[in-house]
């Protein structure tokens, strides 16, 4: 009799507890965004019967409701803690932690996508640049310095180097690796901390010729806490935050920064931004296709153009002081044959393309013909 009675109060609470999240995944509005993945969430695809026939819905409908199941953020968290510290495995999904580092296993070296970003640099330099200073840089992500004597995989910086230096022509190669740490960059996120890389700026100022050097400037540094990077959300562990710190000064703060995009004016730090979608906005607004940065106390009339990623909006500030004004062209966003309609090119311009190891891995992405988001 007891038993039939327990086994009755263990069916009943399964139904209550299948039947109550069935309910809320129904009452509970979508999300548009995860604030800790920083990214948009799937929402519930369009009906079609030929997606129905190919059975394209069902995995489309699969998605969504993974993104938007209630609760999502704590059963993440809940895996996460078992696969890292019941089971102890090395990595969950791809993110692995080095002494409190978080960072994303990428090892698939796309030699074709290298050598596509490679001419792609070629036909801009042949159309715009030629006769110009024009050099060449690339970022490694963190796990060029933790990956392989912790054993985790991690793409080949040293091979993607190497093509891009046999396949690019007319464009100086600096070398950024031995220059950069681990510490160097945010333990929480992908980026570098600008803090730290002022030795980065001196590098990239000398071999453009610049006889300015970052770090002869005095800074004031503004910290911002707390920033909990986009690597974060990617873990699903309680993990401290860290700040953000940047460095401003007289230059800094008196330059005016142009958006093509918007056609408006704006300042190089907007810390409003901090506690939106990513933090890392603060630098020059985050994403932009295309903004020009005025500094009017700079005695030379030259003009850097940046042809960057992300990483870039925090290494411009520092280069200020050498030049009158740094044009940064983000080709994820504005094809390079626009680039005709908005900047002048017969101009006293230094060029330096700097990217990360993801966006030469992932170079699809850079837009060499086609769409634009300026209006």
């Amino acid at each position: 009799m007891k038993s039939n009675i327990k086994n009755t109060i263990v069916s009943a609470a399964f139904i209550m507890i299948i039947f109550g999240f069935m309910l809320a995944n129904i009452i509970i509005p979508d999300k548009e965004f995860s604030f800790s993945e920083r990214r948009r969430l799937i929402r519930v695809p369009d009906f079609s019967v030929d997606k129905l026939l190919r059975g394209n819905l069902v995995d489309e409908y699969e998605k969504y409701i993974l993104d938007q199941f209630v609760l999502r953020d704590a059963f993440r968290s809940v895996k996460a803690v078992g696969k890292y510290y019941v089971f102890n495995q090395k990595d969950n999904n791809n993110i692995y932690i080095v002494n409190g580092i978080v960072e994303k296993m990428e090892y698939k070296l796309n030699e074709k996508s290298v050598l596509n970003a490679a001419d792609k640099l070629n036909k801009i330099y042949e159309k715009y640049l030629t006769g110009k200073n024009v050099s060449f840089a690339i970022i490694p992500n963190k796990g060029y310095y933790i990956a392989a004597e912790n054993g985790y995989l991690d793409i080949d910086y040293d091979r993607i180097a190497e093509l891009m230096k046999q396949n690019i022509k007319n464009m100086e190669y600096v070398d950024l690796s031995d220059t950069l740490t681990a510490e160097d960059y945010y333990r929480l996120d992908i980026h570098w901390r600008q803090e730290k890389i002022i030795k980065i700026a001196d590098l990239l100022l000398k071999e453009l010729g610049n006889d300015t050097k970052a770090s002869d400037s005095v800074y004031t540094e503004k910290k911002l806490y707390p920033f909990y990077g986009s690597y974060y959300g990617h873990a699903a562990l309680r993990l401290k935050p860290e700040d953000m710190i940047y460095l401003t000064n007289s230059t800094i703060e008196e330059a005016v920064v142009f958006d093509y995009q918007n056609n408006s004016y704006g300042k190089v730090y907007e810390e409003d931004l901090f506690n939106g979608t990513d933090s890392f906005d603060v630098f020059l607004s985050g994403a932009k296709s295309l903004i020009t940065v005025y500094n009017e106390n700079c005695k030379s009339d030259k003009e850097l153009l940046l042809f960057r990623d992300s990483f870039g909006s925090s290494i411009a500030p520092l280069m200020l002081e050498g030049y009158s004004k740094i044009t940064l062209v983000d080709l994820r966003y504005i094809s390079a044959d626009l680039l005709e309609k908005y900047i002048d090119f017969s101009q006293n311009q230094d060029v330096l393309f700097l990217y990360n190891t993801q966006i030469l891995n992932n170079s699809s992405m850079l837009k060499s013909s086609g769409s634009t988001i300026i209006n």
